[in-house]
């Protein structure tokens, strides 16, 4: 079978004489190595919707019935899908707005869509990370400062009567870390110590992405790392709390009757596409680094295992 030739335009571009996929003499920027590629891709998959969203939903909807069915959604619809990603971006080696630009000219305000809701995703995990460096510098101290309520002015007896009908925690949450007013119409003025901890927050993310791929390639190795330091000791100290065991059981033991209740597939199949980042064209512009003879089902299976064993 003769081999197609390559021919040149004006542009610099050669297309092979098939017309599907541009090679640009112009080297596009590759991940440093192969492990920087897959924390990255991890690292993006591996989050809240990990931590936070996906117990939230397997404890509200049935336990091992809602992981199970979580699974099964995984293999039919997450994982095809992921691998569909990867391997558009790999072969064009474009993002989001060129891979969908180049299937069709007419497409490419998928690419566009997908780049607002990324924007609009990382500004609330962003306003999350702010919280969480504001209750990272009130760690520091001892005792907590949401250890206990805190007394009246001028009084060492008495607490603050608000405090005292909720919780300790609560109090600090809503009157400290967000300084919440009663009414809408009191704005409350600017909170200072969440303006500090939100611009820290941006300012980790522009030093992380400064320089592409080359400085946020090592950021990897500890931002992709690090939250498996924090889901061991959450796993640590679950596990030594009182009735953890019983936990355990609810979450291993499937209720399928559950499964004839279709908000239940509706909110696993969300938590697919939320946990694996499908749609949001990160995994275009990840694997868009890798070089076309990366083995991307490779790639697939294993950050989809991760992923699942994580949640």
């Amino acid at each position: 079978m003769e081999k197609a030739k390559g021919v040149m335009d004006d542009s610099g571009t050669v297309e092979s004489s098939a017309g599907l996929l541009p090679e640009q003499y112009s080297k596009r920027p590759a991940w440093g190595n192969k492990l920087q590629y897959i924390l990255a891709q991890v690292g993006f998959s591996v989050g809240l919707g990990n931590v936070w969203r996906f117990p939230y939903l397997c404890h509200q909807n049935g336990g091992g019935a809602f992981l199970l069915l979580y699974f099964i959604l995984l293999v039919i619809i997450g994982i095809p899908l992921f691998l569909l990603e990867l391997a558009a971006g790999q072969s064009i080696r474009q993002g989001s707005i060129g891979v969908w630009k180049h299937i069709n000219p007419r497409l490419a305000g998928i690419g566009f869509a997908s780049c607002v809701v990324c924007s609009f995703v990382s500004l609330y995990y962003n306003v999350i990370i702010g919280w969480s460096l504001f209750y990272l510098g009130n760690s520091f101290q001892y005792p907590l400062p949401w250890e206990s309520c805190p007394f009246l002015p001028n009084r060492t007896t008495e607490v603050v009567p608000e405090c005292a009908m909720s919780s300790s925690t609560t109090y600090f949450w809503y009157r400290t870390a967000l300084n919440i007013t009663d009414a809408i119409e009191d704005n409350g003025g600017m909170n200072t110590n969440m303006i500090i901890c939100l611009f820290v927050a941006w300012l980790i993310v522009c030093l992380a992405m400064i320089k592409g791929i080359k400085s946020s390639g090592k950021v990897m190795y500890f931002s992709s790392v690090f939250p498996y330091v924090v889901l061991l000791c959450f796993l640590v100290r679950g596990l030594t709390l009182e009735g953890s065991m019983d936990g355990v059981r609810y979450m291993f033991i499937p209720k399928l009757e559950i499964w004839g209740d279709i908000r239940v597939w509706r909110q696993a199949a969300t938590q697919v596409f939320f946990a694996l980042g499908l749609g949001f064209g990160s995994v275009i512009a990840y694997s868009s680094y890798n070089n076309r003879n990366n083995n991307c089902h490779f790639d697939a299976y294993l950050v989809s295992s991760i992923n699942f064993f994580t949640s």
